[in-house]
């Protein structure tokens, strides 16, 4: 079954994040929070890992529920973070679990040299400060800042981003990137599709156009934070490249709800 006949079969969301990256929620919780609000299919979509769909999809089967295996690579094109959704790949495939395995080990290098960063700026935290918060999963940013805010140093999340961890800031470091096609190849080689995601949060409509110079296969239309004209341009530009259309919530913790990514 391919993802347009899924998509056709009722209520999903192709966006999801857990514990295995930066989501609140364990594949499993995330699964059984899936099934009280009656999804039919879902996605684990982590951040260069896939470590949490084989659990999600355990417990999909036993509620009765779709998980598709599902990723979120890092790229960058042109000094743009784009990020570029997989879906309905082989979880076996060596080559894309060796590439994510390099980068996996390139997110904890990262992570020590901000942490040494903050320890330079009078905010000492350790890498055992940060993996209460990342557990088994990748870390990412978010986690050094919970450390950060849990440590006392800073009042909140959105201030350590501001202040410390944004791009030109002084506890920045730039992470292990990829191109676009690197990332939709490794997919492609696992047979999978490529999608790119959020392409609104890219926030240059013209570099969306000459993107479609890579081999994607389909389009996120429906994110959380499009607007309706976001999606009426991206429902256009899909037709134009004969893209599939995907949606999904993006969702990392109860912010924001699962499953509820339309425009209001």
């Amino acid at each position: 079954m391919n993802l347009n006949q899924i998509l056709e079969q009722g209520y999903y969301d192709l966006h999801i994040h857990t514990t295995a990256s930066d989501g609140a929620y364990s594949p499993k919780e995330i699964v059984q929070k899936a099934f009280k609000l009656g999804l039919k299919t879902t996605a684990i979509t982590d951040h260069d890992s896939i470590q949490g769909v084989n659990e999600a999809q355990q417990t999909g089967h036993e509620l009765g529920i779709r998980v598709i295996a599902g990723v979120e690579l890092s790229t960058k094109y042109k000094g743009k973070s784009i990020d570029v959704l997989g879906y309905n790949f082989s979880l076996d495939n060596k080559e894309l679990n060796n590439r994510l395995a390099s980068l996996s080990e390139g997110r904890e290098g990262r992570a020590l040299r901000i942490i040494n960063k903050f320890v330079d700026l009078g905010m000492p935290i350790s890498l055992a400060d940060v993996k209460k918060f990342s557990g088994d999963g990748n870390i990412g940013r978010p986690h050094i800042a919970k450390a950060i805010v849990a440590k006392g140093y800073i009042k909140d999340l959105q201030t350590v981003f501001d202040k410390f961890l944004s791009d030109g800031k002084p506890a920045a470091i730039d992470k292990i990137i990829i191109s676009p096609q690197e990332g939709i190849n490794l997919i492609h080689k696992a047979g999978g599709i490529a999608v790119i995601a959020h392409p609104g949060l890219i926030d240059d409509d013209m570099l969306v156009h000459e993107l479609m110079q890579f081999d994607f296969d389909g389009i996120e239309v429906w994110h959380r934070k499009h607007t309706k004209e976001d999606c009426e341009r991206y429902l256009q530009i899909a037709e134009e490249y004969g893209l599939i259309m995907t949606g999904g919530s993006d969702f990392h913790n109860d912010e924001h709800e699962l499953g509820q990514f339309f425009y209001k």
